[in-house]
């Protein structure tokens, strides 16, 4: 969102350079960064503002109170979850009117459904590690609020973000290069392709669809939200290495999976990581039975659904990949080694997979009609 305003832009770019000519300075990342951010949040929004000051303060004393607590740790580790999962699906109701309050700003929810998910993966850490996991407020803080992914991720672990917190600031020519590379080239699919091919869906999908129209509208939107969400990772990725952090990859090049299971760890990585990782971790820690992971595959994309919105039709996407991916480990086919299958088999699964979810992925439109419309039209043949 930040990276469609040029006022944003052209903030970050500054503090990019502040940093550089600070570079001498030790903890100028840490200090620079967090005054950086709030400032960032102050003039985008003073209600943002308080709301994540008060949301960030009461979530550090939560961590630091589960790394020291040594007795019902595992209640207390549930419940801080639990609270954060239940406050931000009572914000979210809000968002969607099912309850109304004059004190509720629908801006509070900017990044909430991403950061909720760094506030967990700090919880896991000072579980785990108990003491071992005290980290200043400070470095906390710019790590629930760092500008570059607040929006929209990619969505950052905490033990990678605090490691690189502990190295100075250093870049050289090579990096930076391939940094600001990163970023046009994320500009241009936001700005140009997205631009361009979101105002021919609209135009399209207003007239009667046929079964060719629809078709091409799935694909066609398909392209389209890989454009609309890897530039904006493109561009996250670029200024949180200019800043000094190593963000994660969030797409790795998910049109050559071969299973839907690998194309989970491919689109969106660092959400289908999340989501593996944490639900794993709590559920089975061991490695688990066909059956056990056919289930908790079928959790997993259940959660992935909601996490999206709240409707069915979220719920329908997320079950739709969740018994999909079920089914590819019940049967052992959950991947594909390309080195040991022959190209023709190995491209011939990557095409199904891609019309798995080609069929599906038309829910991130947003309209239910628009959905329908286009689901309708698959069956209007153009006689």
């Amino acid at each position: 969102m930040w990276y469609l305003n040029m006022n944003a832009v052209v903030a970050m770019i500054g503090m990019v350079l502040i940093l550089a000519l600070t570079r001498w300075w030790p903890h100028n990342k840490r200090i620079l960064l967090l005054a950086f951010n709030l400032c960032f949040l102050l003039v985008f929004s003073k209600k943002l503002f308080v709301f994540y000051v008060v949301y960030t303060l009461l979530n550090y004393l939560g961590f630091l109170f589960l790394c020291h607590v040594t007795s019902w740790r595992k209640g207390w580790f549930i419940t801080l979850i639990a609270l954060n999962v239940a406050g931000v699906c009572c914000l979210r109701l809000f968002g969607m009117k099912v309850f109304e309050n004059p004190l509720f700003d629908v801006v509070i929810l900017l990044g909430l459904v991403y950061n909720v998910l760094k506030v967990i993966d700090a919880y896991y850490f000072a579980y785990f590690f108990g003491k071992e996991a005290r980290t200043p407020a400070l470095d906390y803080a710019n790590y629930i609020l760092f500008v570059p992914t607040f929006t929209s991720g990619p969505i950052l672990k905490f033990r990678d973000f605090m490691a690189d917190t502990k190295q100075p600031y250093k870049l050289n020519s090579g990096q930076v290069e391939d940094a600001v590379k990163r970023i046009i080239l994320g500009m241009f699919k936001k700005i140009v392709l997205v631009t361009w091919m979101t105002d021919l869906f609209n135009q399209m999908q207003q007239q009667e669809l046929h079964t060719h129209e629809s078709l091409f509208l799935m694909i066609w939107f398909y392209a389209l939200i890989f454009f609309d969400f890897s530039g904006y990772s493109d561009i996250a990725i670029g200024f949180g290495r200019l800043m000094g952090y190593n963000i994660p990859e969030n797409f790795k090049k998910p049109f050559q999976s071969p299973t839907l299971t690998q194309f989970w760890r491919n689109w969106h990585a660092t959400l289908g990581d999340w989501f593996r990782d944490h639900i794993f971790m709590f559920f089975s820690r061991k490695t688990p039975s066909k059956a056990t992971a056919a289930c908790l595959s079928i959790l997993i994309m259940v959660l992935i659904g909601l996490w999206h919105g709240f409707s069915w039709l979220y719920f329908l996407y997320g079950l739709y990949h969740g018994i999909v991916m079920a089914l590819e480990n019940l049967l052992g086919k959950s991947t594909v080694n390309k080195k040991k299958v022959s190209k023709t088999y190995f491209f011939a699964r990557c095409a199904l997979t891609q019309l798995i979810v080609t069929v599906s992925v038309i829910i991130y439109s947003g309209s239910e009609e628009t959905v329908f419309k286009i689901y309708r039209g698959l069956f209007n043949w153009p006689f």
